[in-house]
């Protein structure tokens, strides 16, 4: 017997904990590509550059409840984009670290390239599959 058209599923907990541990690694990636850039030791500096947009990674899956749909482009996608952006930059002007101009520009459109993306990717490969 199959379920009424009108069950939503839900995603697998693999699906979510992939999810997360993809967000989190595209995040990392990010930060050692913008250390690399500056020619600053990528190792070293990675946690201390990396980690408010991890806690704001954290805030935004907490506050728009990502598991619920873990690969959704703009339900989950673009809201975790702006809160780990806005949330990540409020954590460098805390900790003292900076907030360019110019850092904000490459921040926000590399990490809407990144947590959106991936997203929009999956979405392509499941419609064409269907």
């Amino acid at each position: 017997m199959s379920a009424p058209a009108s069950v939503v599923s839900r995603p697998s907990t693999a699906a979510i904990v992939g999810a997360f541990v993809l967000d989190v690694v595209l995040v990392v990636a990010f930060a050692a590509a913008g250390r690399a850039s500056h020619d600053e030791d990528v190792l070293a500096g990675l946690a201390h550059t990396s980690w408010p947009f991890l806690a704001a990674l954290a805030v935004g899956w907490l506050v728009l409840r990502a598991w619920r749909a873990p690969a959704a482009p703009v339900r989950t996608g673009v809201g975790l984009w702006i809160v780990t952006v806005a949330g990540g930059m409020l954590l460098r002007v805390v900790s003292d670290q900076g907030t360019a101009l110019p850092f904000v520009i490459v921040a926000t459109l590399t990490l809407g390239a990144l947590l959106v993306g991936w997203r929009l990717l999956a979405a392509l490969v499941t419609r064409r599959r269907r």
